[in-house]
């Protein structure tokens, strides 16, 4: 896959497994936060029962805002931790049946995306000899890049997402995530009902890579951080009379303070062409991540690649004709990876 390929850095591999992977449960986001909770001072084995709290606890949390976290029918598992939400049975219970239960699939399938397994494993398998999961060097050496710090962020947006889409029924009625400039937010409507899905920057920065869209300097989504990332409109807000739904995700990129508002940056110029090329590429990444990014992305751009490349050129134009922009280039900060 392309999105790793061009930048096989760890956090890239472990963005595809997040982003790309196939969807039919929550589990592998589940997975991913105990992960991050691992006490990675101790020993390399982290047994199912040391995973089976932070795993379960992350479930019971998004089950009691999102009942649907699978898209089978029915899971005697998840039925555990909805009865651990009533007050029907013990942490002790819940964690056993986690054990029993909740890791049948997950394990096997978190590696693969795309109908095949990424290059680079985090853990291996080992419940049949030590009743756990071995964490590999990659997995330490992930947790010690300057990214790391992003991918609770990114891994909770993304699963904020997914659990809409399917509360929504993204095949009986296509998704549309709006944008909420004010607070950064992305949501949907449901029945003219706004529902609050997650924040913006945690949504868009792993199709990024971390890194500012414009110049490719390394991005945070932490509050307060230094370089806490801008949510840009790509085509700026003042060509909102020429382009329609300026405020679509389809032209909202992340951008460092520099390049968003610094002395030589973007301001309310219009980016170049080169840099119009540069966003069909990002877009393109919300098309293989499926839902619901896939079926934003689509209706608001169009089906296939030709119309969708052919959306961004009409609309860039109509913005430079009739706002007479100066078009303008970042100052690269970093090597560019899409």
């Amino acid at each position: 896959m392309d999105f790793y390929q061009a930048d096989p850095t760890l956090e890239n591999y472990w963005r595809g497994v997040i982003l790309f992977g196939r969807n039919v449960a929550s589990y592998k986001f589940a997975l991913a936060h105990a992960l991050y909770e691992v006490d990675k001072s101790g020993s390399d084995l982290v047994t199912l029962e040391d995973l089976a709290v932070p795993f379960s606890r992350h479930l019971c949390e998004h089950l009691l805002h999102a009942p649907k976290q699978i898209t089978s029918r029915g899971s005697q598992y998840l039925k555990a931790c909805v009865q651990f939400n009533n007050g029907e049975i013990s942490q002790d219970k819940l964690t056993e049946t986690t054990v029993r239960l909740g890791f049948n699939n997950v394990i096997d399938a978190f590696h693969n995306v795309n109908q095949g397994e990424i290059e680079k494993r985090f853990f291996l398998d080992e419940r049949k000899t030590h009743k756990g999961i071995r964490l590999t060097d990659n997995f330490y050496q992930l947790s010690e890049r300057q990214q790391y710090q992003n991918l609770a962020f990114e891994t909770k947006a993304r699963w904020n997402l997914v659990e809409q889409a399917w509360a929504m029924g993204v095949s009986r009625n296509l998704v549309a995530v709006e944008f909420d400039e004010h607070n950064k937010l992305l949501f949907s409507r449901v029945n003219e009902r706004r529902v609050d899905i997650t924040s913006c920057r945690d949504s868009l920065n792993g199709y990024q890579k971390g890194r500012c869209f414009y110049c490719f300097k390394p991005i945070s989504l932490i509050p307060g951080d230094a370089e806490l990332a801008d949510v840009d409109h790509f085509i700026p807000w003042s060509a909102r009379e020429e382009v329609n739904n300026i405020n679509g995700v389809w032209n909202l990129v992340l951008a460092c303070k520099c390049c968003n508002r610094g002395v030589e940056g973007k301001s309310s110029h219009l980016p170049s062409r080169k840099l119009l090329q540069r966003l069909h590429v990002r877009n393109e990444y919300f098309i293989q991540s499926k839902l619901p990014l896939h079926e934003t992305i689509v209706n608001q751009t169009g089906n296939q690649t030709t119309q969708r490349k052919h959306f961004l050129e009409k609309n860039w134009q109509a913005a430079k004709n009739n706002r007479l922009f100066h078009t303008w280039e970042p100052k690269a900060e970093g090597e560019a990876t899409f």
